[in-house]
């Protein structure tokens, strides 16, 4: 991997972490486009996540801080309890998710899906509900939302913020609350990844390079940073039909490689 390939992933892993367009169907995309497979994509995949936990730290540190001081407080409980339907998703689907990703097939759906939450959330975001209101139910349906977004092309950000909008939250908390639910999510999927590096006993750091390991983790951050600040403006602005538009038109561009183009993009059947 040359540092030109590992910052634009960089770059498109710090976008779409955080901006409601599906940061795993994207990686998806040009990963295959890149050529970057197997082990490699594992272990830069990991290296990627630690960018993107970096840009939520930077953003959130006063409330991460709040909670660390404050461990059995209302947010950091209701963040515990709403990772636990996420988990419960992954655990009982993990094969089909897994098998869904490597081939793709569900690839342009996600999107199209993505892109129809974004615009019914646009629709129902009124609520008024913030920390003090908000339920026990609320973060478990939050949670499991989340969970759905597991499926390759469907936005976690996307599903987070529209489920917590239809429960009544204010928009700015839903946003605030669906990134600093990311962080479990976050670690756990890098934790599962380092362990199928490990197992595979692989020497993927050493092809990558060190330098553009580097580059790759720097553009996420920063991106991601910049991503977190564009999403809770858009959510408070009510511009979410802008991504909508755009992972819908990438959906239907994906449909048609998968119909028309097979033997172009046999990765997408």
């Amino acid at each position: 991997m040359n540092i030109i390939e590992a910052v634009v992933l960089g770059i498109i892993q710090g976008l779409t972490e955080f901006l409601p367009v599906s940061s795993s169907g994207h990686l998806v995309l040009f990963q295959q486009l890149f050529g970057i497979k197997g082990d490699m994509a594992l272990t830069f995949d990991v290296a990627l996540h630690v960018g993107t936990l970096c840009a939520v730290f930077v953003v959130y540190w006063k409330k991460i801080w709040e909670m660390i001081k404050h461990p059995f407080s209302k947010l950091p409980v209701y963040i515990v309890l709403g990772t636990i339907p996420t988990v419960i998703i992954a655990l009982l689907f993990k094969d089909a998710i897994e098998g869904h990703y490597a081939g793709g097939s569900l690839l342009g759906p996600g999107f199209i899906f993505t892109g129809l939450i974004l615009i019914g959330a646009e629709r129902i975001g009124n609520g008024r509900k913030d920390i003090k209101e908000m339920k026990l139910m609320d973060s478990l349906l939050i949670g499991a939302g989340q969970g759905l977004a597991l499926m390759p092309g469907v936005s976690r950000s996307g599903m987070t913020i529209t489920t917590g909008l239809a429960l009544g939250l204010e928009r700015g908390f839903a946003a605030d609350y669906a990134f600093l639910l990311s962080i479990p999510a976050i670690l756990g999927g890098a934790f599962l990844d380092v362990l199928d590096v490990v197992r595979g006993e692989t020497a993927a750091i050493t092809s990558i390079g060190i330098v553009p390991l580097v580059a790759g983790v720097t553009a996420a951050a920063v991106t991601g940073f910049a991503a977190i600040k564009v999403m809770l403006s858009a959510v408070k602005k009510m511009k979410l039909k802008y991504f909508a538009l755009y992972v819908i038109v990438l959906g239907i561009l994906v449909v048609i490689a998968q119909v028309f183009f097979r033997e172009q993009f046999p990765w997408l059947s």
